[in-house]
């Protein structure tokens, strides 16, 4: 504050003794208390120059003053322009310094003009001339200068980026931030209202209501295709739910409490509904995501590109732009001349065509973003079925090669985190919203078979057949005029490039969560087979075993395909013990395995499960030669490694840590234990649990720690909002058969062998505490 405050002097004689500081100090004062000063403009203009020297406000004070004065409601606002021009460059060259630096925690000693320009009543004075048309009670409301607006819109971005406290001041007034959404029909001031609007919604306490925008359905209407793709980043932040922040708010116990509290739709969810029920909305985000480079550019392209290029962070932009021309440049003597290469014409002069590329990809990443977050919402079932009927992904199927996972493309190989909001490049993160795309779409749904073209479906439908096999009925269903085109299916590209994938590479994680995603859900045995056929058990196990990988979250993805790959299916049991051929390669595979059970108990789910079926297929020649051969399955087969496995995924957990990462290990254990109750072998199972406590010097640990969990998974899975079809189908057990086995384990009978209470001696008990209180 000194730089600003300047030297001050000693308050002397009569009542100046009662003072309290200097002006900024009042004025900061004021702001607090609401009382005594509430602008600049109220101090004489003799006092505001005397101290300007001294304080190093620039002039800025005075500026403000007559800014004030020649915008009062009569005035034709063209000499406030001119004063606001002045003023504008003093502030820009601030919020110039904050964008291309690392930015930096905004501090009045760090950008003092902006500072000085908000302490003072600008954003204020601002934000009066802006919105004074709607002040009047004339029906036909007087028209801004377009240039005026743009320049008093860029002013307060400005300030709002460099100085702490300003966006949130902005956005504490729903009547100013509806305001800026009318001024979004105007083309000229568009890019300037998006990015304040964006940057005081990020800020904002609670989230708008989309439905309280005046006439939103015609604004969204009137919006061109770049219009709507930028108001896509104003979307994401009106239909994402808030990210909590907190790692104990994203426990399963503080979930179901929060939903207790909220039984009403949220804020995001209803944003959703308002976005879905504008005609033409998703049609349109569907054109967006799916157009060709070549369709996107127009005569005005150099403009849209120089108004891009002042709100988005450049530097990113920027360095996309010249590693992508410093490829084409190598590449350029190499690739031939087709619609996935850049024309060999000299450098400068294929630039501007990375420029559109890049500018379309950020298009892309926004439209995408939006479309995901709906896929993932209440109205799932709606939206995939207009984005079927609109052929979202046969038309990105047509951009895979040419500009989703273009050959000359170096991002693929940086690894980063797998946050969707990282400030990584433009590449990385349209590619990462379209695996999450991928994912959201094929996930439990029957409209997954939309990733295959028609020669793929028929060769899902002769692999049923030569199986004896009845065809999936989703399979059946699938509309042939909506599925993808050409030689290869959006699915088949992907296993393309992800057998390409370097082995760290964080796209391997969303590779392989987009292709589970496709096997989730009732165990197909015909999809199973279309990708085995292809290497993919090969491939992930090279990943695991072979590459180094080290990465927990790739292995932790790739646990769960081969989990959804290998279950029930004899063959990929077959297929894993040709590629593990040495006893060293299994010990490696199950090092991996142990090394972090919540990141493989979907696996060893898998194998326990897979184990208990062929089991019973005895009379099956191939089953019975791989059950004797096969070391996976010989290894799970032994009573004391399940019982290992079981202890492990109890002890790993507790009703406090639960959480929608690691609830999987819960459900394992309780497939090893159902499995054991139809052998009935339950008691024996809860006796070696008892055993090991002991063993281990804990007595009562592990089973009331189970106990626990067990109460707790009543009350989660039976809640009636709750799906259990994702457990029936993942496990092909009943889920009757599910809550009648908790239910006789949680038994009060201490006389039942399969009761966890029986197995715990009196002084050791602990099951009336109850942890579950919200």
């Amino acid at each position: 504050m000194a730089t600003l405050m300047g030297s001050e002097s000693p308050c002397t004689g009569g009542k100046r003794r009662q003072c309290n500081g200097n002006i900024v100090t009042k004025f900061t004062t004021s702001r607090i208390t609401g009382q005594g000063f509430s602008r600049g403009t109220q101090l004489p203009a003799g006092l505001l120059q005397e101290r300007d020297k001294r304080a190093k406000w620039h002039g800025i004070p005075t500026l403000l003053q007559k800014l004030y004065e020649s915008s009062h409601p009569n005035s034709d606002l063209s000499q406030a322009h001119s004063l606001l021009k002045v003023l504008s460059s003093q502030l820009s060259m601030e919020a110039m310094s904050f964008v291309t630096e690392e930015r930096k925690t905004a501090q009045e000693s760090t950008f003092p003009n902006t500072y000085t320009f908000d302490l003072f009543g600008g954003v204020d004075l601002l934000v009066e001339i802006l919105m004074r048309p709607t002040l009047t009670m004339q029906k036909k409301k007087p028209k801004m200068n377009d240039d005026l607006v743009k320049d008093c819109l860029s002013v307060l971005y400005n300030c709002c980026i460099c100085t702490e406290g300003v966006t949130k001041s902005l956005a504490a007034r729903d009547d100013f931030v509806l305001f800026l959404f009318t001024l979004m029909t105007n083309k000229k001031t568009f890019l300037q209202t998006a990015t304040l609007i964006e940057d005081i919604l990020g800020v904002k306490k609670e989230m708008i209501q989309l439905e309280g925008i005046p006439n939103l359905s015609g604004l969204v209407q009137s919006f061109d295709q770049q219009q709507l793709a930028n108001f896509c980043r104003i979307l994401s932040v009106t239909i994402s739910e808030p990210d909590v922040g907190n790692d104990d708010k994203h426990t399963l116990l503080a979930k179901n409490a929060q939903q207790k509290r909220n039984a009403s739709p949220s804020r995001a969810e209803v944003n959703q509904v308002t976005l879905l029920n504008i005609p033409g909305f998703i049609e349109r985000l569907c054109k967006l995501a799916t157009r060709k480079v070549s369709e996107a550019t127009g005569a005005n392209f150099l403009q849209e590109l120089e108004d891009w290029y002042t709100w988005l962070d450049n530097a990113l932009v920027l360095d996309a732009l010249m590693q992508m021309a410093t490829e084409e440049g190598e590449q350029s003597s190499t690739e031939s001349s087709d619609e996935s290469s850049l024309a060999t014409s000299p450098l400068r002069h294929r630039l501007p065509q990375s420029m559109k590329i890049v500018h379309e990809i950020m298009y892309k990443v926004e439209v995408l973003y939006v479309l995901c977050v709906l896929l993932m919402g209440r109205q799932r079932n709606q939206v995939h079925k207009m984005l079927a009927e609109f052929r979202l992904i046969p038309g990105l199927n047509n951009l895979f090669d040419k500009l989703i996972w273009r050959k000359y493309t170096a991002s693929n190989h940086v690894v980063h985190g797998q946050n969707e909001n990282c400030d990584c490049s433009p590449e990385i993160s349209f590619k990462i919203q379209f695996l999450r795309l991928l994912q959201s779409f094929s996930d439990h749904h029957e409209n997954k078979y939309l990733l295959l073209n028609s020669q793929e479906l028929n060769e899902l439908s002769a692999i049923s057949m030569k199986a004896n096999i009845p065809e999936v009925e989703a399979l059946v269903n699938t509309d042939r005029s909506l599925v993808c085109d050409g030689k290869k299916g959006l699915l088949t590209r992907l296993l393309t490039v992800m057998k390409r994938e370097p082995p760290d590479s964080s796209f391997r994680f969303w590779q392989a969560r987009a292709v589970e995603s496709f096997l989730r859900g009732a165990t197909s045995y015909a999809d199973q087979m279309f990708l085995l056929k292809r290497g993919l058990l090969e491939h992930i196990l090279y990943c695991i075993i072979d590459s180094g990988c080290t990465s927990r979250d790739v292995l932790q993805s790739y646990f769960d395909l081969l989990g959804e790959l290998m279950k029930f299916n004899i063959d990929a049991f077959k297929r894993f013990n040709k590629y593990v051929n040495t006893a060293e390669k299994f010990q490696t595979f199950l090092t991996q395995i142990n090394s972090s059970l919540v990141d493989s108990n979907m696996l060893v789910r898998c194998i326990v499960l897979s184990l208990d079926r062929f089991e019973s297929q005895t009379e099956d020649v191939k089953v019975v030669e791989v059950l004797s051969e096969c070391c996976l399955l010989s290894y799970m087969a032994r009573v004391e490694n399940r019982l290992s496995f079981l202890f492990r995924l109890i002890n790993i957990i507790n009703v406090q840590t639960l959480t929608q990462e690691n609830v999987s290990c819960l459900n394992t254990s309780l497939v090893i234990l159902m499995l054991a109750r139809r052998k009935a072998k339950l008691p024996f199972y809860l006796n070696a649990l008892r055993e090991k406590e002991y063993a281990e010097k804990y007595p009562g640990c592990l089973l009331n720690n189970f106990h626990n969990l067990l109460r707790f998974w009543q009350r989660h899975y039976l809640n009636k909002d709750k799906d259990s079809t994702c457990l029936e189908n993942s496990s092909c057990i009943p889920f009757s058969y599910w809550k009648e086995t908790v239910s006789v384990l949680l038994g009060s009978d201490r006389t039942s062998l399969c009761a966890i209470a029986t197995y715990i001696d009196e002084p050791f008990m602990d099951l009336d505490k109850d942890l579950l209180e919200d």
